[in-house]
């Protein structure tokens, strides 16, 4: 104990000379290690950050929701053939659901349909561009993770009447009502009077490609009305129990073949989607960030290493 003592202070003791013999190389040294340090922090920082952001992200599309589509969410190479395929008719939705009823064993709870293209939205001198525009039923809140602001969703009756009534986003209220409750007021969209009647509370980006909040939701009879020229449709479907997920999309399979009228030797001409699918897709991307940011920081620790250092005698003494 008392030679570790003694070495300690002797190593002390040369330190304090070594840095004061050598103001440049200790400075250059403190500064490689601070460097090495502040970039491990900054790095672990945003990797949670990037973690974080992206689980909201994709929160958004819900853990027990199908989607039922013309293209998968993923990168495929015979991309013709996914062209090709007839479009999702929000008329599917229907006949889903009356089998649903009808089986109460099913693993599945409601299909909802959607139908969505991009417009402007004005009122008054204010005008907001490339919203999407959504055309969704009453049942839509159950596949989604709408919460409001203010006001309320449109109801059943609005919803089969095809009403003139909306429901915008955090941003579009935001831009048109800076200082005054959007609740009440009408709209224009493609030169037809919409009242709102709800407003989103702030849902963020997804994955600051584009904004969930630049949306506005109405009845799918007043969209297929004044909207229905080149719109993408969707069906998207409830899961009883999302622990049961890959049973549930057998079965949503078998219904729309059934809906579909494909014969048994025909492969599908749908994609049915989930969260984690888009997750998968994902992932190697997120995980490239993820490596490269540790690839960095790597270079940051290795540059303080090779810096002159600091205690050569020290080091040596203390080894010895």
């Amino acid at each position: 104990m008392k030679r570790f003592a003694y070495e300690l202070s002797e190593s002390w003791k040369i330190a304090v000379a070594q840095m004061r013999s050598n103001k440049t190389r200790s400075t250059l040294t403190a500064l490689g290690v601070i460097i090495g340090i502040v970039a491990v922090t900054l790095m672990g920082t945003a990797i949670g950050g990037i973690q974080v952001g992206f689980d909201k992200s994709m929160a958004i599309f819900g853990d027990d929701v199908l989607y039922v589509s013309q293209w998968p969410w993923k990168r495929v190479d015979d991309w013709w053939n996914y062209r090709d395929r007839k479009k999702i008719k929000t008329e599917y939705a229907e006949p889903i659901n009356r089998i649903i009823a009808a089986t109460p064993s099913s693993n599945l709870v409601i299909a909802v349909p959607t139908s969505s293209l991009l417009r402007s939205v004005k009122y008054g001198q204010s005008e907001v561009s490339n919203v999407l525009i959504r055309g969704t039923v009453s049942d839509y809140l159950i596949t989604s993770t709408f919460e409001f602001k203010e006001g309320r969703f449109f109801n059943d009756i609005e919803s089969r009447g095809g009403a003139n009534v909306c429901v915008i986003g955090y941003d579009v209220a935001d831009a048109l009502f800076p200082s005054e409750s959007p609740i009440g007021k009408s709209v224009l969209i493609n030169g037809q009077l919409f009242k709102v009647v709800g407003v989103n509370t702030r849902q963020g980006t997804f994955l600051g490609l584009f904004s969930w909040d630049s949306m506005v939701a109405m009845p799918l009879a007043a969209f297929n009305k004044y909207f229905s020229a080149k719109s993408d449709s969707d069906v998207r479907v409830k899961v009883k129990d999302k622990t049961r997920l890959a049973d549930a999309k057998d079965e949503l399979t078998g219904l729309m073949r059934r809906v579909r009228g494909l014969p048994p030797e025909k492969k599908d001409d749908f994609s049915i989607n989930e969260q984690q699918a888009f997750k998968s897709t994902l992932d190697p991307v997120k995980n490239s960030i993820a490596i490269a940011g540790l690839f960095i920081t790597g270079l940051s620790l290795r540059q303080a290493s090779f810096c002159p250092s600091l205690l050569p005698e020290c080091r040596n003494r203390f080894w010895r």
